[in-house]
């Protein structure tokens, strides 16, 4: 495999992640600017608004997208350094890292208090445990590791039912697999992402590392890619038409709005089997379709973008944070507690602007980055 192949496939890997990066972007800037009309999960789509309702829906692609990634960029790292030890350190280092970020700086981003009463173990923290789990399973055979992501993705849904009323085994429970609040040393935890499906995506996303590997050109790659992305979506169809299992059931209404709102209308937390197979079907095909454009110029941005995730992460918290409290100490609050924009269409003008703003600074970090790479800190941002 030569350095140039290797390149033009990173770069398409990063394409899709800064993507997705500008995605979460405008969802959380809906959720500090427009809170004033909160969205349960799922949605209630006879009262959020359309807009509101696909804005949302779009959103619901970057964790599953992110994570999946996540997966496949082990492989790589795997593949590059033919170091099981050193990829389990990697992995596990990173995964410790990742958590420690959510439970100090990403908190304090979404809470500004400190010392903190209250934790959300959000996407970060999913994500770090979800590579802690990957480092010890690194050493398995690829058709396991593949096996187990498709029994947890398509089984976990049957342990809905499952409940803790106390004690250690709620904990661990809510952990894995149901949302809910943990009491611990006068803190309440909230367990925003239950991680056990995401243990299955990343399982999956190194099991579809294999296709970026020398044994498979870029044509089979992409046909392969493709191939799952289809059948990944096609399977969400046939299950959402079935109406049985996967996700709670939707609904038809006398409007076919309504009725299109409530098909798409998936549970995310924690992620229900027909939610994995939308977005990481949708992931897979604009993944292939970025490999196959990486000469287009208008991917270069998203590259950037995406060659330091958890930079952008980081500032785009913060200065959202900045924003709001000083939009605040001007003009106040406006709807209740909240100060929040009137339409959804603003909520996308602020991020197509934040975007911009933002870019100068994440364009000099991920320069910084890749000129100090003897700099062990930086490649965990």
């Amino acid at each position: 495999m030569s350095l140039e192949k290797n390149i033009e496939r990173l770069q398409s890997i990063d394409a899709l992640r800064g993507l997705v990066i500008l995605i979460m972007l405008l969802d959380h800037v809906r959720e500090t600017f427009y809170l004033h009309k909160q969205v349960p999960d799922p949605m209630d789509v006879t009262v959020t608004e359309p807009a509101l309702f696909g804005s949302r829906l779009l959103a619901h692609i970057c964790a599953p997208v992110f994570v999946l990634l996540t997966g496949i960029s082990a492989f790589l790292f795997q593949s590059k350094k033919q170091d099981l030890q050193q990829t389990r350190a990697f992995l596990l280092k990173r995964g410790l890292f990742l958590i420690v970020l959510e439970l100090t700086l990403v908190n304090f981003a979404w809470t500004a208090t400190f010392p903190p009463d209250v934790i959300y173990l959000q996407v970060i923290w999913a994500i770090g445990i979800s590579m802690v789990v990957l480092a010890c399973c690194v050493s398995l055979p690829l058709p396991v590791l593949a096996g187990t992501a498709l029994v947890i993705i398509f089984g976990h849904n049957l342990l809905d039912s499952v409940h803790f009323s106390q004690g250690a085994l709620q904990n661990i429970w809510l952990v894995l697999h149901e949302r809910g609040w943990i009491e611990f040393a006068g803190i309440k935890l909230r367990t925003s992402y239950p991680v056990l499906p995401w243990i299955g995506v990343i399982l999956l996303g190194y099991a579809l590392g294999q296709f970026f590997s020398s044994k498979y050109s870029a044509k089979q790659r992409s046909r392969a890619l493709l191939s799952l992305g289809l059948a990944s979506i096609g399977l969400f169809v046939l299950l959402r038409f079935i109406n049985i299992y996967g996700d709670q059931s939707w609904q038809h209404f006398e409007s076919l709005q309504l009725t299109l709102m409530s098909f798409f209308n998936l549970t995310k937390y924690p992620p229900s089997l027909l939610f994995i197979l939308l977005n990481v079907g949708v992931g897979l095909i604009v993944l292939v379709a970025f490999e196959r454009m990486q000469q287009y110029s208008f991917l270069k941005p998203l590259v950037v973008f995406g060659s330091v995730p958890m930079f952008f992460y980081l500032l785009h918290l913060y200065v959202l944070k900045l924003m709001y409290v000083f939009a605040l100490s001007m003009w106040g609050a406006n709807h209740g507690n909240y100060l929040s924009v009137n339409h959804v269409w603003m909520l996308w003008l602020i991020t197509i602007a934040l975007s911009f703003t933002l870019y100068p600074a994440v364009k000099w970090f991920s320069k910084f980055k890749h000129q100090n790479k003897h700099i062990s800190i930086l490649k965990y941002f």
